[in-house]
């Protein structure tokens, strides 16, 4: 005899209602505590369903708090980054700072060149073979410096009183340039030229170096005596003798030549 089919509860005419939050997702199957659903019981479809999608709601929620946090560290750590100290490669290069130049300052003023009081004892100037030994003058009573003696062509006189030649001051020096008989020692003075050099042998054994600044040609009753005579800032010489015509009737030159030098 076969046996009965079996029963199953009537179907439903609409379909049950979801189960609250607290139902067990096996419905209708819950065991009870402490006891686990035996294996051939599966949850339902629609419970496994839910069950998923708790688990990607639960599994977003998850990714977009590690996105948060992370976002949350990025933000941190720029602001943290940006309180360490910038590296030497970020540092960008200092602008070049303008230097100053210490102010100008006038070089010292380089002292002039001069030798010891001494006398001259021997006058050499080479491009008109001069080569004479010297006398010393004075002022005659006409207040005008006295001439060497006139009966030796080959002598030059100093003004004894006045600055010796080398010293600071102006030495002079004077020489005829002819006498009654002949030709005398600066009778080739007007020869020389800015530039030239001539020298002086003196007392000390030293011997003083000049050289030529300039000469010049004026009349005798015209005659410059602060600028041949008056005293200078380093040591000078005048080398002077007769030029110009010759008055017969005053028995003199008209005129007197001047070479100015200082000493090198």
């Amino acid at each position: 005899m076969a046996a009965p089919p079996p029963s199953y509860p009537p179907r439903p005419t609409h379909p049950p209602s979801p189960p609250s939050a607290y139902d067990s997702p096996y419905a209708g199957t819950s065991p009870s505590p402490g006891q686990a659903p035996s294996g051939d019981e599966q949850p339902p479809a629609e419970s496994r369903f839910r069950r998923a999608l708790t688990m990607v709601c639960a599994a977003a929620l998850v990714v977009l708090a590690a996105t948060l946090y992370g976002a949350g560290d990025s933000s941190s750590g720029t602001v943290q980054r940006s309180l360490h100290p910038p590296t030497a490669q970020q540092v960008p290069p200092a602008a070049p700072q303008a230097v100053t130049p210490p102010p100008q300052t006038e070089p010292p003023a380089k002292a002039e060149k001069q030798l010891p009081p001494s006398e001259p004892t021997r006058l050499h100037i080479p491009k008109i073979l001069v080569d004479a030994p010297f006398t010393p003058l004075d002022i005659d009573a006409k207040g005008q410096l006295e001439a060497p003696p006139a009966d030796n062509v080959n002598l030059v006189g100093w003004y004894a009183k006045g600055a010796s030649p080398g010293e600071l001051g102006t030495s002079v020096i004077a020489g005829h340039v002819d006498t009654t008989t002949s030709a005398a020692v600066f009778a080739r003075l007007r020869e020389l030229k800015k530039g030239d050099v001539f020298h002086v042998t003196r007392a000390d054994g030293l011997r003083a170096s000049f050289v030529v600044d300039s000469a010049e040609v004026f009349a005798k009753d015209k005659f410059p005596d602060d600028r041949v005579y008056a005293d200078t800032h380093r040591a000078e010489v005048r080398l002077i003798t007769c030029a110009g015509v010759y008055d017969r009737s005053a028995k003199d030159y008209k005129e007197n030549l001047v070479v100015f030098a200082h000493l090198v």
